[in-house]
């Protein structure tokens, strides 16, 4: 689903300590996945090229690029694990990403890190990396201590003009950058300039033989909706739930807010089977993936905003097969399916909802539902509809654009899922 305008009037609304290897040897891939029995994603980001920013994100830098700058950003994982490594990606990038160093430790609130907890990563035993555009890379792992849920803060040191960031456009999360080498200041102070965006950190890992969980779509899995830094996204709450219940799986975000299941966009990122595998099938550890998509198929024909174009008209037909597809990707890895029915469209303040749209929403909610075509439901029209007018979100769960749901909403879409099934 797609941008609102209304991000600066309340909470956000939309449509997500290195140490490195020399220039030497560019890494120009991941390293091979021999190992992903010990390894399981508990953090992560869709990559998106390089868009402004707009009323709803706020400003962001991934057009200008970094130069001379250091950046940290926050983010939560979601899994225990004595040791971790960090993946950056830079598969939009124009030239070659050089870093001269990065940290990981635990975050101490806003741009500070908690003193004796920031550590080194290195690639390859290395203290600098070279990512060449379309290519990515993966840091040894490194030795810090993770619990559920916990905040940490992945600092990463460019020391030279990096050209257009790959980056992920929508959060509920701050990023920070300062000028100059800032990787050891530990305080913060210096990092006066903050976005609403993640940039080429696409991933943490730890080690652990735990499943995964990833959550794959749209704005409802980007977070649109929930509160500015307050961990309340549908993933954060589901996160929560299996922490509570005991279970050690870990949910990685890899939402898009604005994307769609057939058709890419400038703004919004590739569709979603182009990046399924990069996004889903090839984290480590995945053993489940949870799908909210179709929403934006159907509606975006009838925007007249660059950023959903090409809006071709597409039929329930076309949607269901890009979603059997999808399907059958995830299952010829062994990884179980979730489909999430798509939510009430009705009473969007803009133009989302027209008959039509709404018939094609209610079949394809449908063939979610009674097809078997998913291992399991997550009937999140139900959890977010109004009784007394099913084609209307319930008034207490959306958010101000009269569409997304908000931390109510997203708690109520959580815990309609039966856990006993996910995994």
């Amino acid at each position: 689903m797609r941008s609102t305008g209304w991000r600066r009037a309340l909470a956000p609304a939309a449509g997500l300590c290195l140490i490195l290897t020399t220039t030497a040897q560019p890494a120009t891939a991941a390293p091979a996945l021999a190992d992903a029995g010990s390894w399981t994603a508990t953090w992560g980001s869709a990559m998106q090229r390089p868009t402004k920013g707009t009323a709803d994100t706020g400003p962001n830098w991934s057009l200008s690029g970094f130069d001379d700058h250091t950046v940290r950003q926050v983010i939560r994982v979601t899994a225990a694990a004595p040791e971790l490594r960090v993946r950056l990606s830079n598969r939009y990038g124009t030239k070659p990403l050089r870093l001269s160093g990065a940290t990981v430790g635990r975050s101490a609130g806003g741009a500070a890190v908690w003193p004796g907890s920031s550590r080194p990563l290195r690639f390859g035993g290395r203290t600098r990396t070279e990512i060449p555009p379309g290519g990515q890379a993966v840091s040894d792992p490194v030795a810090l201590p993770t619990s559920p849920l916990e905040r940490l803060a992945v600092t990463l040191r460019l020391p030279g003009a990096t050209g257009p960031a790959t980056f992920h456009r929508f959060t509920t999360a701050t990023s920070y950058r300062a000028s100059g080498d800032r990787l050891s200041d530990l305080g913060g102070a210096t990092f006066t300039e903050s976005t609403a965006a993640w940039y080429y950190l696409t991933g943490v890992e730890v080690a652990a033989a735990a499943p995964a969980v990833v959550a794959f779509g749209d704005s409802l899995i980007d977070g649109v909706g929930s509160g500015q830094g307050a961990e309340t996204r549908f993933t954060d709450q589901l996160a929560e739930r299996l922490v509570a219940a005991g279970s050690p799986a870990s949910v990685v975000n890899a939402g898009i807010a604005g994307g769609r299941l057939l058709n890419d966009s400038s703004c919004f990122g590739d569709n979603a089977l182009a990046r399924l595998g990069r996004d889903v099938l090839d984290r480590p550890g995945v053993k489940a993936v949870v799908v909210h998509l179709g929403a934006n198929d159907l509606a975006y024909p009838r925007l007249d905003d660059a950023c959903a174009r090409p809006n071709p008209k597409v039929g329930v037909e076309r949607l269901i097969a890009g979603h059997q597809r999808l399907i059958a990707a995830a299952r010829a890895r062994g990884i179980r399916t979730v489909g999430v029915t798509v939510i009430p469209l009705r009473g969007a303040l803009f133009p989302f909802w027209t008959k039509e749209i709404e018939a094609a929403r209610v079949a394809l909610n449908r063939w979610i539902r009674t097809s078997g075509a998913y291992d399991v439901v997550l009937d999140a029209d139900r959890a977010m509809s109004d009784p007394a007018a099913p084609d209307r979100p319930r008034p207490g769960y959306v958010f101000m654009d009269g569409l997304h749901p908000d931390d109510a909403g997203a708690h109520a879409i959580a815990a309609a899922l039966d856990l006993r099934r996910l995994l």
